[in-house]
């Protein structure tokens, strides 16, 4: 037997006890018990004992005599047995037995008192006599995957006993006494007890799916403001909500879903904001940045970006198109009304230096009011085929399984973010399939198991393909250049990221959840280069008046020779012309500064050309 795994998160509070339960689904041909119990009911005739695996810990909604509440997998299987005719149901821990169906007076036997230590060979004992009974009976062993840690020295003689007792059980009227396992793992027992012993049946319980979520949705709903009102006077509306929650619980427990209930409960939110409280209770916050966003700022967001990526117009818009159908959670929406994708995705393509990496800082400062809310990967460091593990985290047994990954705790920490993954082509292949799930779901699972949801972040993919290629010989060959249009430009880079998904990584799926969002950045022209030297340059300025006090000028001719040297070569973007600016004025003015020892006041600079360079000169205006 394996350790434990650590049970799922389980509400603490009780289930409700409905004053006026809700009426059972309108259509009594869909059975509220899953597969595996339909199981049971079906093989209690042929198998004497079940091993019930995975989700052990959760809530189970119990209908009987019209109503529906809510219970755990002990009070579910007692509903089950009681309905198929049992008289008698028992349960054994791995020290402690109870009754919990039947009068314990009438079995014919010593029954152990409830606070009577029961050691392993007692319990053998009782699974003899309880099997061996002429009522229909059963055991139920909660917590065996615990045996192998509470009781090793007791344990095999235990296991042999059940063994034995699994295949010598027989049959009457048709069923069996049942014994039923409750492990963890389906791995907690050893695999001779069940492998080929056509007397045990070993049965998964899976996540709760969307039948039996809506039952208990129809058990712990009245507890919500409103819930009951709104179903008599908006059933359509009523019935749409409760179909969203369902559809966002999809990869939560039972429990969780009472547990979002109690939470809107506690907080007064009425049955109309529910998605709220779920989306509270998946981020663990309560503050909404989205719900804030000033629709003003948006509107006029157009300019504010221009203003910070220059000669990106297009780019601009597009990713404010997406923004905004992110705002009115629209994102995906074409797909299913209530998916849970990220708010946005970009895929940003184009040349290096052109304002990728700072569109994305700049939307979200607008998006979010601060920088902080921004979170970049450099992919080039994930280009090894364990890479992805930095990103999700280990696997259990390994080294740092405990720490987490960068992404799953970046998210974690602030769900509501955008995350820019640079330069994505140069990723190992094995890092799409995290990007896949995350854009199929919305959701990914760290090393650690924990979920950490996306919904309400914003991903930017940036990549140079289609600028250049390699050539047989090693070199680098210019598939683009600032002498084509902005429309060959665009075409060239789009067939180039197409090509690459589909062709070189083989995952055209990834184009698949991509859709229209590829955003192609134009190269820097002379009236936009034009325009980023001045803003660079008055930054320089700007940073040395508030430093040091001193306040320089630069004349006209001086201006116009200084731009027409920074803004020679646009190959490197903005980025280059940056570079350019600071070889050309910044070290000069900075030896200038030194020569003249100048202090704080104002001094007028004048520049004039030079074989491939120029030559700069500061003249004291005074103080």
């Amino acid at each position: 037997m394996s350790p434990a795994n650590p049970a799922p998160k389980t509400s603490s509070v009780a289930p409700p006890a409905l004053s006026s339960p809700p009426p059972v689904d309108e259509d009594p041909s869909n059975p509220i018990d899953p597969k595996w119990v339909r199981e049971i009911q079906r093989f209690r005739g042929v198998k004497s004992q079940f091993i019930l695996w995975g989700n052990i810990h959760d809530i189970y909604p119990i209908q009987a005599h019209g109503q529906v509440t809510v219970g755990t997998l002990e009070v579910y299987l007692k509903r089950i047995l009681e309905d198929i005719g049992y008289q008698y149901l028992f349960r054994l821990d791995p020290s402690r037995f109870a009754t919990l169906l039947g009068d314990p007076q009438t079995v014919g036997f010593s029954l152990p008192d409830k606070d009577e230590t029961i050691t392993l060979n007692r319990a053998a004992e009782l699974a003899n006599q309880i099997v061996a009974l002429e009522a229909p009976a059963a055991l139920i062993l909660q917590h065996g995957s615990r045996l192998a840690e509470l009781r090793p020295q007791e344990l095999p003689r235990f296991l042999y006993e059940l063994f034995r007792l699994s295949m010598g059980a027989k049959a009457r009227e048709g069923r069996f006494n049942l014994i039923f396992w409750v492990m963890d793992k389906e791995n907690d027992l050893p695999a001779w007890y069940s492998l080929d012993n056509p007397r045990v049946r070993v049965l998964p319980i899976p996540r709760p799916g969307h039948d039996l979520r809506r039952k208990v949705l129809l058990a712990v709903g009245p507890l919500i403001k409103g819930y009951q009102a709104l179903a008599t006077a908006e059933p359509d509306r009523h019935r749409s909500l409760v179909n969203r929650l369902i559809d966002q619980t999809s990869d939560l427990f039972a429990s969780e879903l009472l547990s979002i209930v109690q939470l809107a409960a506690k907080d007064g939110l009425p049955f109309p904001r529910i998605a709220e409280a779920a989306r509270q209770y998946k981020l663990g916050v309560a503050e909404n940045p989205w719900a804030k966003l000033d629709r003003a700022s948006l509107n006029e967001g157009a300019g504010r970006l221009a203003a910070k990526v220059i000669g990106q117009e297009k780019a601009v818009n597009l990713s404010l198109d997406i923004i905004k159908r992110s705002f009115y959670d629209l994102s995906g929406a074409q797909f299913s009304p209530f998916g849970q994708r990220p708010k946005g995705v970009l895929f940003f393509a184009g040349p290096t230096g052109v304002g990728k990496t700072e569109l994305a800082k700049s939307l979200t400062e607008l998006i979010f009011g601060s920088p902080e809310n921004y979170v970049r990967f450099d992919m080039s460091e994930f280009s090894q085929p364990h890479s992805d593990q930095r990103l999700v985290g280990a696997p259990p047994g390994y080294a740092g399984y405990d720490v987490g990954g960068e992404l799953t705790n970046a998210i974690k920490q602030k769900p509501f973010t955008l995350v820019l993954f640079d330069e994505i082509e140069k990723a190992h292949p094995k890092i799409m399939d995290i990007f896949l799930q995350i854009l199929d779901d919305g959701r990914l699972s760290s090393g650690r198991g924990e979920t950490v949801y996306f919904s309400d972040a914003i991903l930017v993919f940036t990549s140079n393909l289609g600028v250049y290629r390699e050539s047989p010989g090693g070199l680098r060959e210019e598939l683009v250049n600032p002498s084509m249009p902005y429309e060959e430009v665009s075409q060239k880079i789009i067939a180039a990221v197409y090509d690459f998904f589909r062709f070189t990584l083989g995952r055209p799926e990834i184009l698949n959840r991509l859709g229209p969002n590829i955003v192609v950045f134009d190269f820097i022209r002379p009236k936009e280069a034009h325009l980023i030297f001045e803003k660079a340059l008055n930054n320089v300025l700007t940073k040395l008046l508030a430093s040091h006090k001193i306040a320089i000028t630069v004349d006209p001719e001086s201006l116009m020779t200084l731009s027409a040297l920074v803004t020679k070569d646009l190959s490197m973007g903005g980025r280059g012309l940056g570079n350019a600016l600071e070889e050309l004025f910044v070290n000069p003015l900075s030896r200038e500064l030194f020569r003249v020892e100048a202090k704080a006041g104002q001094y007028a600079c004048q520049i004039e050309k030079t074989e491939g360079s120029c030559a700069l000169r500061l003249i004291s205006s005074g103080t």
